[in-house]
């Protein structure tokens, strides 16, 4: 019972922390209204195309930051599972999908957040690094072959939940979950991004 408690606990955190959006608070510090200009998403790329330069660095160092800051949390309130020689702080990894559901569906901002996709490769890097590191390598080349962010995005999820099955890795059941939430909330944020990949309507990045 303790430890379900302290999960909530983590959970809760997490997604109040998450729920702190970057963007749409930059962009009212800038006095525009992120989620109502550009693609209208509460993220680090509208943020730059509407805000510029000076307003997405802010985006994404507080990005980041607040998916550390919630898996540390997790880390501190310390709830680990054990499976064999295998071991997860579940706390952490609790925080760490709180803080990517937070972002996407802000408390304080009437639930319309951005797509996570910043926050969710923080807290990937939190989890496990070396298959986040893999991941990230894996986004790169699919955007340097198609040139289509969202496109990578997804494929590297994706990526992250079908290699945390290896055994090498040493993950426990709640990993599993873990991964494949992640993926599952990045398909359903980009499934806009998915449509129009399909419809050949997508934009493309310009290097």
């Amino acid at each position: 019972m303790i430890d379900i408690l302290k999960l909530f606990v983590a959970l809760a955190l997490g997604y109040l922390l998450g729920s702190l959006n970057t963007a749409v608070i930059v962009g009212k510090i800038y006095g525009k209204d992120i989620r109502s200009h550009g693609s209208k998403n509460a993220g680090l790329t509208n943020t730059l195309r509407v805000l510029g330069k000076s307003a997405a660095v802010f985006v994404l160092a507080g990005d980041i930051l607040k998916g550390i800051i919630a898996c540390y949390i997790g880390f501190f309130i310390g709830v680990y599972f054990y499976t064999g020689d295998a071991k997860d702080c579940v706390s952490l990894l609790v925080a760490g999908a709180g803080v990517v559901i937070g972002h996407n569906w802000p408390l304080y901002f009437g639930f319309k957040g951005g797509k996570g996709a910043l926050t969710a490769v923080a807290v990937l890097f939190m989890v496990n690094w070396v298959m986040a590191l893999l991941c990230l390598v894996f986004f790169v080349i699919i955007v340097a072959l198609t040139r289509y962010v969202s496109l990578g995005t997804i494929c590297a999820t994706l990526l992250f939940a079908a290699i945390s099955f290896i055994p090498v890795f040493g993950n426990t059941f709640y990993f599993y979950l873990f991964a494949c939430l992640m993926a599952v909330m990045t398909i359903f944020r980009h499934r806009g991004n998915i449509i129009r990949l399909l419809s050949g309507k997508e934009s493309k990045l310009i290097l």
